[in-house]
Protein backbone atom coordinates (compact mmCIF):
# COMPACT_ATOMS: atom_id res chain seq x y z
CA UNK A 1 0.00 0.00 0.00
CA UNK A 2 1.52 3.11 -0.57
CA UNK A 3 1.52 6.01 1.84
CA UNK A 4 1.17 8.93 -0.19
CA UNK A 5 -0.86 7.80 -3.06
CA UNK A 6 -1.00 9.74 -6.99
CA UNK A 7 -3.28 11.84 -8.14
CA UNK A 8 -3.54 9.56 -11.49
CA UNK A 9 -4.75 11.92 -13.97
CA UNK A 10 -4.90 11.22 -17.66
CA UNK A 11 -1.31 12.65 -18.34
CA UNK A 12 -0.34 10.82 -15.06
CA UNK A 13 -1.38 7.72 -16.99
CA UNK A 14 -0.20 8.16 -20.18
CA UNK A 15 3.31 8.73 -18.78
CA UNK A 16 3.53 5.78 -16.33
CA UNK A 17 2.37 3.81 -18.95
CA UNK A 18 5.04 4.67 -21.47
CA UNK A 19 7.66 4.55 -18.63
CA UNK A 20 6.20 1.02 -17.66
CA UNK A 21 7.06 -0.44 -20.92
CA UNK A 22 10.56 1.56 -21.40
CA UNK A 23 11.66 0.41 -18.03
CA UNK A 24 9.78 -3.53 -17.51
CA UNK A 25 7.16 -3.67 -15.38
CA UNK A 26 8.13 -5.34 -12.77
CA UNK A 27 11.34 -2.31 -12.25
CA UNK A 28 8.91 -0.11 -13.15
CA UNK A 29 6.42 -1.19 -10.15
CA UNK A 30 9.02 -1.45 -7.66
CA UNK A 31 10.13 2.10 -8.46
CA UNK A 32 6.51 3.14 -7.82
CA UNK A 33 6.09 1.98 -4.84
CA UNK A 34 8.84 3.01 -3.90
CA UNK A 35 8.83 6.69 -4.35
CA UNK A 36 4.85 6.88 -3.17
CA UNK A 37 6.39 5.91 0.44
CA UNK A 38 7.44 9.95 0.62
CA UNK A 39 6.15 12.80 -0.40
CA UNK A 40 8.60 14.62 -2.27
CA UNK A 41 9.79 11.29 -4.27
CA UNK A 42 5.95 10.77 -4.95
CA UNK A 43 6.00 14.13 -6.25
CA UNK A 44 8.23 14.35 -8.19
CA UNK A 45 7.53 10.73 -10.01
CA UNK A 46 3.98 12.34 -10.75
CA UNK A 47 6.10 15.28 -12.16
CA UNK A 48 8.11 13.36 -14.58
CA UNK A 49 4.47 10.76 -15.56
CA UNK A 50 2.92 14.05 -16.27
CA UNK A 51 5.26 16.36 -18.16
CA UNK A 52 8.47 14.32 -18.98
CA UNK A 53 6.68 11.10 -20.58
CA UNK A 54 3.43 12.01 -21.39
CA UNK A 55 4.02 15.28 -22.96
CA UNK A 56 7.35 14.44 -24.15
CA UNK A 57 8.05 10.55 -24.88
CA UNK A 58 4.52 9.96 -25.97
CA UNK A 59 4.53 12.66 -28.58
CA UNK A 60 4.05 11.67 -32.07
CA UNK A 61 6.84 12.35 -34.31
CA UNK A 62 9.77 10.51 -33.47
CA UNK A 63 10.35 6.98 -32.58
CA UNK A 64 11.30 6.09 -29.16
CA UNK A 65 14.55 5.01 -30.33
CA UNK A 66 15.09 8.59 -31.89
CA UNK A 67 14.40 9.82 -28.37
CA UNK A 68 16.27 7.72 -26.47
CA UNK A 69 19.21 8.47 -28.60
CA UNK A 70 18.80 12.35 -28.19
CA UNK A 71 18.28 11.51 -24.55
CA UNK A 72 21.11 9.41 -23.84
CA UNK A 73 23.21 12.50 -26.02
CA UNK A 74 22.19 15.09 -23.86
CA UNK A 75 22.57 12.99 -20.76
CA UNK A 76 26.20 12.17 -21.71
CA UNK A 77 27.19 15.92 -22.91
CA UNK A 78 26.11 17.05 -19.37
CA UNK A 79 27.46 14.76 -17.51
CA UNK A 80 24.44 13.27 -15.60
CA UNK A 81 25.97 9.72 -15.57
CA UNK A 82 23.52 8.21 -12.96
CA UNK A 83 20.69 9.17 -15.15
CA UNK A 84 22.56 8.40 -18.15
CA UNK A 85 22.44 4.56 -16.45
CA UNK A 86 18.72 4.56 -16.13
CA UNK A 87 18.64 5.79 -19.74
CA UNK A 88 20.96 3.39 -21.28
CA UNK A 89 18.57 0.68 -19.93
CA UNK A 90 15.23 2.53 -21.30
CA UNK A 91 17.14 2.94 -24.91
CA UNK A 92 18.18 -1.09 -25.18
CA UNK A 93 14.43 -1.71 -24.35
CA UNK A 94 13.81 0.65 -27.00
CA UNK A 95 15.63 -1.41 -29.46
CA UNK A 96 19.19 0.40 -28.93
CA UNK A 97 22.16 -2.39 -29.00
CA UNK A 98 24.86 -2.05 -26.86
CA UNK A 99 27.43 -1.32 -30.53
CA UNK A 100 24.65 1.25 -31.55
CA UNK A 101 25.29 2.54 -27.74
CA UNK A 102 29.05 2.96 -27.96
CA UNK A 103 28.86 4.66 -31.48
CA UNK A 104 26.38 7.37 -29.41
CA UNK A 105 29.23 7.88 -26.85
CA UNK A 106 32.38 8.09 -29.33
CA UNK A 107 30.26 10.36 -31.50
CA UNK A 108 28.94 12.83 -28.69
CA UNK A 109 32.20 12.85 -27.30
CA UNK A 110 34.11 14.24 -29.94
CA UNK A 111 31.53 17.60 -29.33
CA UNK A 112 31.47 17.24 -26.04
CA UNK A 113 34.60 16.13 -25.01
CA UNK A 114 36.70 13.14 -24.65
CA UNK A 115 35.75 13.34 -20.88
CA UNK A 116 32.20 12.48 -21.52
CA UNK A 117 32.51 9.36 -23.65
CA UNK A 118 34.68 8.08 -20.93
CA UNK A 119 32.50 8.45 -18.22
CA UNK A 120 29.25 7.45 -20.50
CA UNK A 121 31.40 4.17 -21.40
CA UNK A 122 32.20 3.47 -17.83
CA UNK A 123 28.58 3.80 -17.10
CA UNK A 124 27.04 1.85 -19.84
CA UNK A 125 29.63 -1.38 -18.57
CA UNK A 126 27.85 -1.18 -15.22
CA UNK A 127 24.73 -1.45 -16.55
CA UNK A 128 25.72 -4.13 -18.98
CA UNK A 129 27.10 -6.16 -16.55
CA UNK A 130 24.22 -5.45 -14.25
CA UNK A 131 21.88 -7.24 -16.95
CA UNK A 132 24.42 -9.99 -17.86
CA UNK A 133 24.18 -10.60 -14.30
CA UNK A 134 20.48 -10.49 -14.37
CA UNK A 135 20.36 -12.44 -17.76
CA UNK A 136 22.75 -15.60 -16.50
CA UNK A 137 20.54 -15.55 -12.96
CA UNK A 138 17.69 -16.18 -14.85
CA UNK A 139 18.91 -18.72 -17.35
CA UNK A 140 20.11 -20.77 -14.27
CA UNK A 141 17.09 -20.64 -12.48
CA UNK A 142 15.72 -22.47 -15.73
CA UNK A 143 18.14 -24.82 -15.59
CA UNK A 144 17.76 -25.92 -12.33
Amino acid sequence: MTQYPYDETDAFKTGRDVWFEMRGPKVAQAALDQAAQNEMTRDLRQFLFEHCFAAAWARPGLERMTRSIITISVLQALGRTEELKSHIRMGMNNGLTREQLKEIFLHVGVYAGVPTAVAAVRAAMEEFEAQDKAKDKTQNKAKG
